[in-house]
């Protein structure tokens, strides 16, 4: 058992207070190059939202020096180093504030406006961003105090993701849509706290030295202070987890009533609309008209899929003309059958185009045997042939003679076949029958 707990020891790895006070106080002042960083990141990850890319975004944040001030307000909070969280706010918020201008120019330039899945994603924090920032700031810091630094910050700042959220800030503000403004900025919000709430008790749990105040009351404020911050951060993220938690559940049960008991003998379901917030479901079906008692047994089995006061509505595309969405039920159905439309339409073309080679194929079978009697089968394809691991396309004409053919009138028959057929690259296989 010691052996297995030594494992865990990390005295033999660890760098000096020095050396890990010096990386710290680097990695907080946003000057010169580590300034412009900053701006080419932002940029990368808002290109990369833009474009719904996550390689691209992910390469923004291993670009980003964000977690820079970030690590170092929470190690002076453990250290009483005053001096480091001051210059750590006063960076972060600087780097804040050029990111959210840098993005909110970008979206507001680009003629690509429409929130993709990586914006929307960023848009509704909850306790598991909270989580994975505390966890993200635990791993930053410990690799910050030892030597063996591997790949664990590049990971920590994929992880945290502080860059995205800002760009989606920005986005919110350039597209005057708050609603995402706010969301992001509560998800940057979360990401700092908490991988600042993690390097300060990493540090302590560390034991880095703590520079005491000569007034232990205003110690202790401060570091009440933080703690204050910290739980007034997480409950608005406890509250959207436990509101995404119950629209998760809420979903899953109604998709699993509608497929199991919205089933009816001469009807089939065309739209289904599931609104969590509301707790109802809207159901449009097509073919015969549903009696009310039919409908109303429908809605007493709501309680049997855990779907209690929630409301159900069932709307009939044909029976009931007077449906106020008849004309999107058309449309829809219009959209259809032009889709079949074409593709019979594209079937059609193939069949025309078999039958207008076959009669071709007839028709030059008399003319080759016009110019050699002998010559009794006739028939071509196109093709593709294989050249270094690429495919090139090729026909091939099979001619069939009761006797041999002379090179010369090989040479001919392929030559007439390429022009007739209109296919220059044509080899011909002529065989004897």
């Amino acid at each position: 058992m010691k052996a297995f707990l030594e494992k865990f020891r990390l005295r033999e790895e660890s760098e000096s207070v020095a050396e890990v006070t010096a990386s710290i106080q680097k990695g907080v002042v946003f000057a010169g190059t580590n300034l412009w960083v900053l701006v080419f990141a932002i940029l990368i990850a808002s290109l990369g939202l833009n474009v719904n890319s996550t390689a691209v975004i992910i390469g923004a944040m291993l670009v980003s020096p964000l977690m820079g001030p970030i690590i170092g307000l929470g190690f002076g909070l453990s250290t009483n180093d005053f001096v480091l969280v001051r210059k750590s706010l006063q960076n972060l918020l600087l780097a804040t504030g050029i990111s959210l201008t840098t993005s909110t120019i970008y979206f507001f330039l680009t003629p690509l406006n429409e929130a993709h899945s990586e914006i929307l994603a960023r848009t509704s924090p909850n306790v598991y961003d909270v989580l994975i920032a505390f966890f993200g700031g635990m791993a930053g810091m410990l690799a910050h105090s030892s030597r063996i630094k591997g790949n664990v910050l590049p990971g920590v700042a994929i992880a945290t993701a502080l860059m995205p959220p800002l760009c989606t800030a920005g986005y919110g503000l350039a597209t005057f849509q708050f609603p995402y403004f706010f969301g992001a900025l509560y998800l940057f919000f979360i990401n700092a706290v908490f991988i600042a709430l993690s390097t300060y008790l990493m540090s302590r749990i560390l034991r880095f030295p703590i520079i005491h105040l000569a007034d232990p009351v205003a110690e202790k404020r401060a570091h009440l202070m933080i703690w204050l911050v910290a739980v007034l951060t997480l409950l608005p993220s406890i509250y959207f987890a436990f509101d995404a938690v119950r629209k998760t559940q809420f979903n899953a049960l109604a998709n699993r009533f509608v497929d199991q008991a919205a089933v009816f003998p001469n009807d089939y379901l065309l739209t289904r609309k599931i609104n969590a917030e509301k707790r109802s479901i809207q159901l449009t079906f097509g073919g015969s008209e549903l009696q009310d008692s039919a409908i109303d047994r429908l809605r007493s089995r709501l309680p049997e899929f855990g779907l209690l006061n929630t409301s159900l509505e069932v709307r009939q595309g044909f029976a009931f003309l007077r449906d106020e969405r008849l004309d999107e039920l058309q449309d829809g159905f219009g959209r259809i059958l032009q889709d079949r439309e074409e593709e019979l339409a594209r079937a059609k073309q193939q069949i025309d185009s078999l039958e207008s080679k076959d009669r071709d194929t007839r028709q030059i079978l008399q003319e080759l045997a016009i110019q050699i009697p002998s010559i009794t089968t006739f028939g071509w394809a196109d093709g593709q042939v294989s050249a270094d691991s690429s495919l090139l396309p090729a026909a091939v004409a099979l001619v069939g003679s009761t006797r041999k053919l002379t090179v010369k009138d090989t040479r001919k028959l392929e030559s007439f076949l390429r022009v007739r057929t209109g296919k220059p690259d044509l080899k011909l296989v002529v065989t004897v029958q």
